[in-house]
């Protein structure tokens, strides 16, 4: 075994001002020291940070590596102290192992493949065109977080799960609200347990008159009421917040790319590699945590059981012995593979529908507003703390020529 190994005494939460789709300088710097650094929790907790491409995905496919929520006892950046964290709720399975994880999951798989989340682009086109004519009617300068990003994904994912529309507004404030890092305790508390009582209530309302979407189709399974609404929590969270950041935080990118930009308006035929690159350069769900279940080597060091293991998503996307030039936003660039989705068991089940929606939307809005540019100076622009679970920015002042 190799005793040698860079330590990270502290996770790095500083990103570059006007240009902060680079993760932390200290982050690239552990990698360069190697795949996997040691890394002390502010709790006392003696962990791992693993940052190389190969291990990070290595680690996802291994089975002697839990997600569930009981054992994630440390975080990064706060000392929790000797908290207990409970089990996943029902029906909450990415934070479930194997054989709860496929219970919820296998019922799912069918109803988001790529098939049929291509049928739904005629939709995704029509909501897409819809918020696009109301910035138009509007005009600039708008927040393109409000008035774009979020309220594409929410609606499209409210209504595959059959959340009546009128009810989108509350999603998308409470949800906001408890993966935003940016609210008191309290407040995120308050947000989940209105969250919960809602889809308590939905999930009776879809028993008492199924309507045409994924909630009702699950109704024949032997899924209890409690199970679909802690899986309905997941997939509403998932579907709206991670796409809603790719979209503000990609046309962002964009902006500070004018080549490329330049190149995506021009080829039409880019979207699919520009979409992959963007969620590859971005990698807005920037790190997950493992438990390891058992003594395990990983980069040539033991990981002894009941260590913690946090995988760099961002690093492992940016590493250099997987993607030449790594730090370089290129729409042509064909080196797939990317961990924007994870890998292994857990692996992103909205991936396709998020593809579908960016492929989208993008082009859509770059199109319409062919001069879009930044209202305010790039370092001014807010970016999500740190502490929240998706990268991205707050809000995203634009213009363009009327």
């Amino acid at each position: 075994m190799n005793d040698s190994v860079h330590t990270l005494t502290a996770m790095p939460t500083a990103r570059q001002p006007g240009c902060p789709f680079d993760p932390p300088a200290e982050l690239i710097e552990a990698r360069e020291h190697g795949p996997i650094s040691r890394f002390p929790f502010p709790s006392g907790h003696q962990g791992w940070l693993v940052t190389g491409y190969d291990l990070v995905r290595s680690v996802l496919a291994d089975p002697r590596f839990s997600s569930r929520k009981e054992l994630m006892r440390h975080h990064p950046l706060i000392d929790y102290g000797e908290i207990e964290v409970p089990p996943a709720s029902p029906g909450e399975f990415l934070l479930m192992d194997e054989p709860q994880h496929s219970r919820y999951r296998k019922p799912l798989v069918g109803k988001f493949t790529a098939r049929r989340m291509r049928l739904l682009t005629e939709r995704i086109e029509q909501i897409t065109a819809d918020h696009l004519d109301a910035m138009e009617k509007a005009g600039p300068p708008v927040d393109l977080v409000t008035a774009f990003a979020k309220p594409i994904p929410t609606l499209v994912i409210c209504e595959l799960l059959g959340v009546p529309y009128a009810d989108r507004g509350f999603f998308q404030e409470n949800i906001d609200k408890f993966l935003g890092g940016e609210v008191s305790d309290e407040e995120l508390i308050a947000a989940y347990a209105a969250t919960q009582r809602y889809l308590a209530e939905l999930v009776a309302a879809k028993r008492a008159d199924p309507t045409d979407d994924v909630l009702s189709d699950l109704l024949d399974s032997d899924l209890t009421d409690e199970e679909l609404q802690g899986m309905a929590l997941i997939l509403l969270a998932a579907g709206f917040d991670t796409t809603a950041n790719m979209l503000a935080l990609g046309t962002f990118a964009l902006l500070r790319n004018p080549d490329q930009l330049a190149a995506l308006r021009a080829e039409p035929a880019l979207a699919d590699q520009a979409v992959e690159e963007l969620l590859r350069y971005l990698s807005v769900a920037k790190q997950f945590h493992r438990v390891a279940l058992e003594d395990v080597e990983l980069g040539g060091h033991t990981i002894t059981a009941g260590m913690t293991v946090i995988l760099s998503y961002n690093t492992a996307n940016r590493d250099p012995e997987r993607f030449p030039d790594p730090h370089v936003l290129d729409l042509r660039r064909r080196d797939g593979g990317h961990l924007a989705f994870g890998h292994g068991i857990h692996q992103c089940l909205g991936q396709q529908l998020a593809r579908v929606e960016l492929r989208v939307a993008l082009p859509a809005l770059l199109n319409r507003f062919p001069a879009l540019r930044l209202a305010v100076p790039a370092e001014e622009v807010a970016l999500r703390p740190e502490i929240a679970d998706i990268y991205g920015v707050k809000s995203l002042p634009v213009t363009w020529d009327m």
